[in-house]
């Protein structure tokens, strides 16, 4: 059976994502029910924490081809960057950042739609790629607001 055209659109993120769980089709299950699924970090990736208001700028300063996924939920105002696994050195001088260790859960919505208040702010698009955590940095580090005419002034 084919997917509806706006399922098919988000159905290699899913796919990927999923697939970031030992237990793919407990993933898919949540997702059916319009539930977050808990996939635990360290397989593929790590997720690091961050202010949301901080998280939705910080893509302003990143190129869309260099931007990895990231899962938001304002109700706990946090937003949660996926990253390499050898990402916590790199970030580890973030205040802002905290990089959760492996194995911890973070509970996702499925790529499509919004899910218990959760979103993706960038979704994953299957193809494995997370944000580089030096860009990240350089993102979230000293001078991450200032406008192009302050930075030149």
């Amino acid at each position: 059976m084919a997917l509806p055209k706006c399922a098919e659109r988000y159905e290699a993120g899913d796919a990927w994502l999923a697939g970031c769980s030992a237990h793919p089709a407990l993933v898919r299950e949540a997702w059916n029910l319009e539930a977050l699924a808990p996939i635990p970090s360290g397989n593929a990736w790590l997720a690091a924490e961050a202010p949301l208001v901080a998280s939705m700028q910080a893509p302003n300063r990143i190129r869309p081809e260099r931007r990895g996924p990231v899962v938001a939920d304002p109700t706990l105002d946090m937003a949660w960057w996926l990253v390499p696994l050898d990402a916590a050195d790199e970030l580890g001088d973030l205040r802002t950042v905290t990089v959760q260790p492996v194995g911890w859960p973070l509970h996702c919505p499925p790529t499509g739609w919004p899910a218990c208040g959760r979103f993706w702010l960038t979704r994953p698009g299957g193809s494995g790629e997370l944000t580089d955590p030096a860009v990240l940095a350089a993102a979230f580090g000293p001078g991450r607001y200032r406008r192009l005419a302050e930075a030149s002034a």
